[in-house]
C-alpha cells in the first residue's frame, strides 16, 4: 500500500507562483512514477505531469508545458508541482497518484492522494 498527501495549495493572484508537495510513503513507494493531475469545477479530471522514479525522466501536458515543473527529490520522499504565470483557469483542486509506469492517462494510477485547493484570482 502507498499513501500519497498533498500539501502547498492556496490562493494567488494571477500572474503568481506556487509550489505543491507530494510525500509519497508505504511500500516500494520509491519505485512508483508520480503524477499530477488537476480537476476543476464543472471540468473532467486533467493529467498534468509525471516523473519516473529512478531516471527522472518527465511527461508533461499540452496545457502546462513551459509553465509547470515536477521535480522529485527522493531523499525526502517528495514530488514537486512548481507552477508559474498562474492564471484564473488553473483554479483547481490538484491530487496527486502513483503509477507503474510513467503516463498523465488517469486510467494508469494505482494509487491516489485527495488533493489540495489551488485558486487563482483576478
Amino acid at each position: 500500500q502507498v499513501q500519497l498527501v498533498e500539501s502547498g495549495g492556496g490562493v494567488v493572484q494571477t500572474g503568481g507562483s506556487l509550489e505543491l508537495s507530494c510525500v509519497v510513503s508505504g511500500d516500494g513507494s520509491n519505485y512508483y512514477s508520480i503524477a499530477w493531475f488537476r480537476h476543476a469545477p464543472g471540468k473532467e479530471l486533467e493529467g498534468l505531469a509525471c516523473i519516473d522514479s529512478i531516471a527522472g525522466r518527465t511527461i508533461y501536458g499540452d496545457s502546462v508545458r513551459g509553465r509547470f515543473t515536477i521535480p522529485r527529490d527522493n531523499a525526502k520522499n517528495t514530488v514537486y508541482l512548481q507552477m508559474d504565470n498562474l492564471t484564473p483557469e488553473d483554479t483547481a483542486t490538484y491530487p496527486c497518484a502513483a503509477t507503474n509506469f510513467p503516463t498523465i492517462l488517469r486510467n494508469g494510477m494505482a494509487y491516489w492522494g485527495k488533493g489540495t485547493l489551488v485558486t487563482v484570482s483576478s
